[in-house]
């Protein structure tokens, strides 16, 4: 159903230094970029995630109540993407553990301030 997300940068080289290794844990690689953004995928088909200046030249912000949630195949997984964004500079929003009795989650903020979600079933 979805395509893929957006997230405004008003520096995408500094959100691409957060991105990459972040997402390299999820499988995921650069599949384009040009000097508006950055997109990463696990594959041609599948959802991706960009970091975009704005196209209408304004500055990026935050939406409140905006959430990107990433999918991870294991505990192990959520706990490494949110260790390595507190790492890489992104602020906690939410250690690991059990969220709603369903699944394996963390949360957290990038370095432009967008919150994050990493989760996986709670039986992975």
């Amino acid at each position: 159903m979805i395509a893929y997300v957006t997230l405004g940068s008003n520096d995408v080289p500094r959100a691409a230094a957060f991105y990459d290794p972040l997402l390299a844990v999820l499988g995921a690689k650069r599949q384009w970029e040009s000097e508006q953004g950055i997109a990463w995928g696990t594959g041609p088909t599948e959802p991706s995630l960009g970091v975009m200046r704005p196209f209408d030249g304004q500055t990026a912000s935050v939406g409140n109540g905006v959430m990107v949630s990433l999918a991870a195949p294991d505990h192990d997984s959520v706990n490494r993407i949110h260790a390595l964004a507190l790492q890489l500079g992104g602020q906690d929003e939410g250690a690991p553990g059990p969220r709603g009795g369903f699944f394996h989650a963390a949360y957290f903020r990038d370095l432009d301030g967008h919150k994050l979600m990493v989760c996986c079933p709670l039986q992975a």
